[in-house]
């Protein structure tokens, strides 16, 4: 489906929050501060990459407004904001009720295979 005008802005900010996290060290701290806030010793800890990397990456998170950051002494604690993973899942289109990807009709995730052969002929294509 083609975004039309007045789906522009929502499409850009939503390009911009999955742009955020489309990194994989940046999508790893996400996950890892929607267990709990963390101090950025315990993230660097975590993550197997240079400080001034991570800090790289928690700054494009900031921008983002994904993450909040605050200064403990001389360490700094960071959390993710209160609707980041909200505003992350609306980002993403709902699929319908009954629809095989099971989300939304309440069943299993369908597989990559089960899912091309549920849906690809219903298109008119055929798996490859």
């Amino acid at each position: 489906m083609t975004p039309t005008t007045t789906d522009a802005p929502d499409c850009t900010e939503a390009a911009a929050l999955l742009h955020a996290v489309a990194d994989p060290a940046r999508l790893a701290v996400v996950r890892r501060l929607a267990e709990s806030p963390a101090c950025v010793c315990v993230l660097q800890e975590q993550m197997p990459i240079a400080l001034n990397l991570l800090s790289y990456h928690l700054k494009v998170l900031r921008v983002a407004n994904l993450v909040t950051s605050s200064r403990r002494g001389r360490w700094i604690d960071y959390a993710l904001t209160s609707d980041a993973l909200e505003r992350l899942h609306a980002t993403l289109p709902s699929p319908p009720a009954g629809h095989p990807s099971g989300i939304a009709g309440g069943g299993e995730v369908a597989a990559p295979q089960e899912y091309a052969a549920t849906c690809l002929p219903q298109c008119g294509d055929q798996p490859q």
